[in-house]
């Protein structure tokens, strides 16, 4: 017959100390940095979305004085999710980046990517 397993008291130990340091890793001082970081560059843009039901679409300006770009995300429903091709935009310039669900419930959400 089988035994069920039972975790040992090492499994146990090595599993609260894992889930302990988990925090840890979360804040280290390189991580914070790359955060900041994506936190200044991220939000630039002027943004409106909308969708069909199949199509998302994101619209955006560049009211910044430097380039910026972004894509379209969307998160299609009992499908896998959608991206738009990358659009670069000079200083002024507005463009708009689509993607489409082939499947699934169509839309769930539609969200802008900057990078």
């Amino acid at each position: 017959m089988n035994k069920p397993r039972r975790l040992t008291g090492l499994a146990l130990k090595l599993a609260s100390v894992a889930a302990a340091a988990l925090p840890v890793f979360a804040i280290a001082p390189g991580a914070s940095a790359a955060q900041q970081a994506l936190a200044t560059a991220a939000g630039v843009l002027d943004c409106t979305t909308d969708t069909d039901g199949y199509w998302g679409h994101a619209h955006c300006t560049n009211n910044t004085g430097g380039e910026a770009s972004f894509r379209v995300r969307v998160v299609c429903g009992m499908w896998p999710d959608a991206w738009g091709d990358w659009k670069k935009l000079a200083p002024g310039a507005t463009d708009v980046s689509s993607a489409r669900c082939f499947g699934g419930t169509g839309v769930g959400k539609v969200l802008v990517e900057e990078g």
